[in-house]
């Protein structure tokens, strides 16, 4: 079959009205989704409706320097990648109106200025992203597939398709199921092992590449703040994580800590020295087992470290989707079956929430610590994760608010919320610590663990004053003064109160101070990379460009700088144009800078 014969046959079975499911992020049939769209494009009497999220698209420049940059990495990582149509036309403006699309989660600022997608958002939970499906009366499903034999796997995405199956089989739902095989997607054993019979159509032969991420490099805040939530791990606990820098650097932390036991000791009592009851700093002899959404390469790194080895019903990972660099999925195809049986897919309803077996789970949840990032938080401890106050999305809600959830309903469990005390744009950097802020992703009811690169704020059970208190510790100290103003302004907090001298030095130069006698210790790519060394080199100092002030900029352009690799990588060897030639001497003076980030 093609996708074009699979689309006709499933118009002829459900009608011109077509209600479409397409798993979250890897697992979209693309070939298929496709065909589907270019017949409703065609003909305007068929009805489309597309419920999905995390549309996977290439990466996209934003100026000239980016554009150099990227070009080459966009066809060497993703030139073979198919792009989705409805993604396509959605960001061009024209989309049939004919068509809808919907999502519950977005990739993180790719639809920020785009007021069809931004209208058409649904703020969900991941788990309440089924019933949602149902009520609109799905009739397709599409999803990438890997197929051994008679046998196939939903591999990637368990997360909502398992439960949509269920509810077919128990009649609560009448849809077509439609699989796309793809023989470089890993055949994960489990649940999602099913019968061919499960799909009406199975499109074979388009085994294109899957979508893969390249890592990006970790710079010392972010290695500060993994360190720190390191230190908040127990042994014999539950891990739960997510994709980024912040996670990655986690992940690193725990590894070093298992591995090299008093460097860790050393880094973490550098940057905080105050002992406290929330601290773990011993190696791991129990091991810890992953219950998460999302499972990224850092869980395997940490099966492969002696970290995740504590096993639950023979299992020492349950998880609902995943997504990485080619090398994690190269590693799964590969896997010996002994130990990819230990890596089970479950249902999102399985990882992400404690109904239907609260005994159970919270026999096998014990001391649990859900990790999850956020953009900004306020001085009382709300969160704030997936959108602006002016009502866009950045990206969504997701699985944050379950784990959140989850936290407080376990016994032993904590929740917590990781994120950069600043942000550099243009130039101008700005505190991620906020008085107020006018969006909520985490309410302050429910505020508990905040780690920056400066700290860790425990904020449960605590009175607003404390929470504050706790807050300002944790804030860059160029914004603990005004902060401080507004809280008093309030009345929140004491009109004597001063941040203690020992976190009036929370500064970019004193994290790097603490990190630099173990620089060696913490590369920028610990788990590996898909960019070449030239771009390794190229990152750091394309990101001093873009976070330049114009001034900076300006000073950069008459100092210039020697002959590097990264000048022909760019296309700037032999600058044929005044303007070459300025780019020429910026891309030089930023290669030539320090290796960290400026403040």
């Amino acid at each position: 079959m093609t996708p074009e014969t699979i689309a006709d046959s499933i118009l002829r079975d459900v009608g011109k009205r077509v209600v479409l499911a397409l798993p979250l992020g890897l697992g979209k049939a693309n070939h298929i989704a496709n065909a589907l769209y270019a017949r409703a494009a065609a003909d305007r009497s068929i009805s489309l409706s597309i419920f999905t999220a995390l549309t996977l698209e290439k990466p996209r420049y934003a100026n000239e320097l980016e554009r150099r940059f990227l070009e080459p990495v966009i066809d060497r990582l993703f030139g073979e990648y198919p792009e989705l149509a409805y993604a396509e036309a959605l960001r061009a403006g024209n989309l049939p109106p004919n068509v809808e699309v919907n999502e519950f989660f977005f990739l993180a600022g790719r639809w920020l200025s785009n007021p069809v997608a931004q209208r058409h958002y649904i703020s969900a939970n991941y788990t309440h992203a089924f019933r949602y499906v149902l009520e609109r009366g799905v009739n397709v499903v599409a999803q990438l597939v890997a197929k051994r034999g008679d046998r196939i796997s939903l591999s990637c995405n368990t997360d909502l398709t398992l439960e949509l199956l269920k509810a077919r089989n128990e009649g609560r739902a009448k849809f077509v199921f439609a699989g796309e095989v793809n023989a470089q997607l890993p055949f994960m054993p489990g649940q999602g092992d099913l019968p061919v019979s499960e799909c009406q159509y199975l499109l074979e032969g388009s085994d294109y590449p899957l979508f893969a991420p390249p890592k990006e490099p970790i710079d010392a805040q972010e290695y500060a703040t993994g360190l720190h939530v390191a230190r908040l791990v127990p042994d014999g606990g539950t891990l739960q994580i997510g994709i980024g820098q912040e996670g990655d650097a986690a992940a690193y932390g725990l590894i070093l800590r298992q591995h090299d036991n008093q460097a860790f000791r050393e880094a973490v009592t550098r940057l905080d020295p105050v002992p406290s009851p929330l601290h773990h700093e011993g190696p791991f002899a129990t091991g810890l087992y992953a219950c998460t959404e999302m499972f990224v390469d850092t869980f395997l790194a940490l099966m492969d470290a002696g970290v995740l080895k504590r096993e639950v019903d023979g299992a020492i990972l349950h998880a609902a989707f995943y997504l990485g660099p080619q090398a994690f999925y190269r590693r799964l195809r590969e896997m010996a079956p002994e130990t990819l049986a230990k890596l089970q897919m479950r249902e999102v309803s399985f990882t992400n929430e404690l109904y239907g077996d609260e005994a159970g789970k919270s026999a096998a949840r014990v001391g649990a610590r859900f990790v999850n990032s956020a953009m900004m938080a306020t001085l009382m401890g709300a969160v704030v994760s997936d959108g602006l106050e002016d009502g866009r999305v950045v990206s969504g809600v997701g699985g944050q608010y379950n784990f959140v959830e989850q936290a407080f309903a376990l016994p032993d469990a904590r929740s917590i919320i990781t994120l950069p005390a600043t942000r550099t744009a243009g130039g101008k950097t700005s505190s991620n610590i906020r008085w107020a802020y006018g969006h909520e992703t985490i309410a302050r009811h429910l505020r508990d663990i905040v780690v920056t690169e400066y700290g860790v704020a425990d904020l449960r059970g605590k009175a607003d004053e404390q929470v504050i208190a706790a807050m300002l510790s944790i804030a860059d100290s160029r914004f603990q003064p005004e902060l401080l103003a507004a809280a008093k302004s309030a009345r929140k907090i004491a009109p004597d109160y001063e941040v203690p001298a020992a976190h009036r030095r929370n500064t970019p130069e004193r994290i790097a101070q603490a990190l630099a006698p173990m620089r060696d210790l913490l590369p920028p790519f610990p788990f590996g990379t898909d960019f070449t060394e030239v771009e390794q080199r190229l990152l750091p100092a394309l990101e001093r460009l873009q976070r330049a002030k114009p001034l900076d900029l300006f000073a950069m352009a008459l100092k210039g700088g020697r002959d590097d690799p990264g000048l022909a990588r760019m296309g700037l060897d032999k600058p044929a144009t005044l303007k070459d030639r300025l780019y020429r001497r910026l891309v030089a003076a930023a290669l030539g800078s320090p290796q960290e980030k400026t403040p």
